[in-house]
Order: C-alpha cells, then sequence, then structure tokens
C-alpha cells in the first residue's frame, strides 16, 4: 500500500507558478487571456444579435467590427500596461497597488471610445465598453497577483 501525496490541481499550480515568471512574461500571458476571454465575449454578443458595427471617435458612418479585431485591439493595448507593470515591478514602493489604481483609471477612460462612438447602436455600445471591463478585469487581475508577489519580496 503506497503513500498518496495530496496534490494542487493544475490550476492552483499554474497561478502559482506565475508569480515566479518574469513580469513581462506574465503581461504577455495576461494580454492573450484577456483577448481570448473579449473575442469570446463578443462572439456571444453577436450570435445573440447584437450588430457589431461602430464608428471611430472622428468616423460619421459605422464599419462592421470583424471577428479578430477585439482580441487584436486587446492585445496591441496591453502593451502600454504591460510596459506600466514592468517600470512598476522595478521602481514603484508599492507596484500592485499603484498598477491597479493606474490600470482602473485608464479602463475607465477608455469607456469613453464606445460611449462616443457615432453611428452604432445602444446595444454594440454597451456590449463594446463591457468588453473593456471583461479583457481589464482578466489582465488586471493577473498582472496585480504577479505584482503582488513583488511587494512580499520587499
Amino acid at each position: 500500500m503506497g503513500v498518496s501525496v495530496p496534490q494542487s490541481p493544475p490550476s492552483s499550480r499554474f497561478a502559482s507558478s506565475l508569480v515566479t515568471r518574469p513580469v513581462w512574461l506574465v503581461g504577455i500571458l495576461a494580454a492573450l487571456a484577456g483577448a481570448v476571454t473579449a473575442e469570446a465575449f463578443t462572439l456571444v454578443a453577436r450570435a445573440a444579435g447584437v450588430p457589431m458595427a461602430a464608428a471611430g471617435v472622428w468616423e460619421e458612418k459605422a464599419q462592421k467590427i470583424p471577428v479578430g479585431a477585439v482580441a487584436q485591439s486587446v492585445v496591441l493595448w496591453s502593451i502600454g500596461g504591460i510596459v506600466l507593470a514592468v517600470v512598476l515591478a522595478r521602481w514603484a514602493r508599492r507596484p500592485a497597488r499603484t498598477f491597479v489604481v493606474a490600470a482602473v483609471a485608464f479602463t475607465v477612460l477608455s469607456l469613453a471610445g464606445p460611449g462616443l462612438a457615432q453611428d452604432t447602436a445602444v446595444s454594440t455600445q454597451v456590449v463594446l465598453a463591457a468588453t473593456h471591463v471583461v479583457a481589464a478585469t482578466v489582465i488586471i487581475s493577473i498582472l496585480a497577483r504577479r505584482l503582488s508577489a513583488r511587494d512580499a519580496d520587499r
């Protein structure tokens, strides 16, 4: 009869391994997770009949948002957040707290985009704003956890 050693589930092992990885790598993984989640969210909205067409702030006519564009946008805009996280990890006194405050503020500012989009259905504006929040929640929480490990090291 062998002795069994209790093991943590794979998801908690993965999460605990993230706190030992470089901040930039965790940021890339967080951006990818946020992009996939946001794109899945918009795919559900499309399936529910939300017209995914929007006009940019300086455009007058709405254009169809292609599948994959949301994920691409999340990855692109996440670069700034990753750079911020790396800088804060290096020089901030409390990097996790500072990152969360700054990232939430930038997320709130980003909600102006869908709100100001002309020639865009209200349902589309709501979905796009919710997509900003969904992506930010995923990315900010993962990076904040990684940065909080840095706080504990000090």
